[in-house]
């Protein structure tokens, strides 16, 4: 699974003919097989006896309300542009999806995008579609119902790499590097932390404990170098396939490789770490405020105009 960012639109039509593989047309209906998943405000200001599955055209109204409702909303670095787009690729041999499992996709990137949050059902309006073979599309305004605008963590991109690898684990899909989500030896590594915790010398046990700790902090997703080079790659990437340059995506799409194998050399360390036998395991570091530089993965795409 491969979660890209795109570069924010001043209106939804684009993104929304990208997602569908056509253009945006007031005579085709969209279906709930389609849109797999959207804002729960949606259930609240639609009647009940009102059709819900409308024109491809009237969701991209619908998702560009806030913006012509609030024109003068913008974000911090005085940004308009408030149509956000991701979209999620699933390796070429995996299973179809269900609907539901899609839905649950939509949902789960969705909230760590920032875009949904539990319990608010007045946040930003956004939408999921599923009109392509193994992709599914999020397409949002950032603008909210009361003009405010949604902020998103600067590392999203990063986030949403690990969200995507819980994806593949729990529904049994491949990683784009080969191999299942998990290719069995993170496994192998981790039953050997079944042995007892004081079979070990004492000595052995000391050097154990230290090596368990500097592995620990090695494979730290928040704080270790690992997690800080796999952050700049994973952000390479997506810098370059912006580019409008041939060569721009596929090497794009070949650093989201080389950060997935970062990924799983992360995931080695701390099954490693985890399985040498150590009397008291080392509390964990507290969380440090990351010293890499605040990345905009928005950046203005070239030939965007303001409306």
């Amino acid at each position: 699974m491969i979660i890209r960012i795109h570069p924010r639109h001043f209106t939804p039509a684009e993104p929304l003919t990208e997602a569908l593989g056509r253009p945006v047309s007031n005579l085709e209906g969209l279906t709930e097989y389609t849109v797999v998943a959207h804002w729960p405000g949606l259930d609240y200001c639609t009647p009940d006896d009102e059709q819900k599955t409308w024109t491809s055209a009237e969701w991209a109204e619908h998702l560009d309300a806030s913006a012509w409702q609030h024109p003068d909303a913008a974000s911090a670095p005085d940004d308009i542009r408030s149509i956000w787009h991701a979209d999620v690729r699933l390796h070429p041999s995996d299973r179809v999806l269900t609907g539901p499992e899609w839905s649950e996709i939509a949902h789960r990137i969705a909230r760590v995008a920032g875009i949904q949050r539990p319990g608010d059902d007045h946040g930003c309006r956004w939408i999921a579609v599923q009109a392509q073979p193994g992709r599914l599309d999020l397409l949002a305004n950032l603008i909210r119902p009361d003009g405010t605008w949604t902020t998103q963590h600067y590392r999203l991109l990063a986030l949403l790499a690990a969200e995507g690898r819980r994806i593949e684990t729990e529904l049994d899909l491949r990683s784009p590097q080969g191999g299942g989500p998990d290719s069995g030896q993170t496994a192998r590594f981790a039953q050997r932390a079944a042995a007892p915790a004081n079979s070990a010398p004492p000595g052995v046990a000391d050097a154990t404990t230290q090596l368990a700790d500097l592995l620990g902090r090695l494979a730290d997703e928040n704080t270790g170098p690992l997690a800080t080079v796999r952050g700049l790659v994973e952000h390479t990437a997506h810098r370059l396939d912006r580019l409008p340059h041939a060569y721009g995506p596929a090497a794009g799409h070949q650093l989201e490789l080389i950060a997935r194998r970062l990924h799983g050399i992360q995931q080695d360390l701390d099954a490693t770490a985890r399985a040498l036998p150590a009397a008291v395991r080392p509390a964990p570091l507290a969380p440090r405020m990351s010293t890499s530089p605040d990345i905009d993965t928005a950046a203005p795409a070239s030939g965007n105009q303001p409306r």
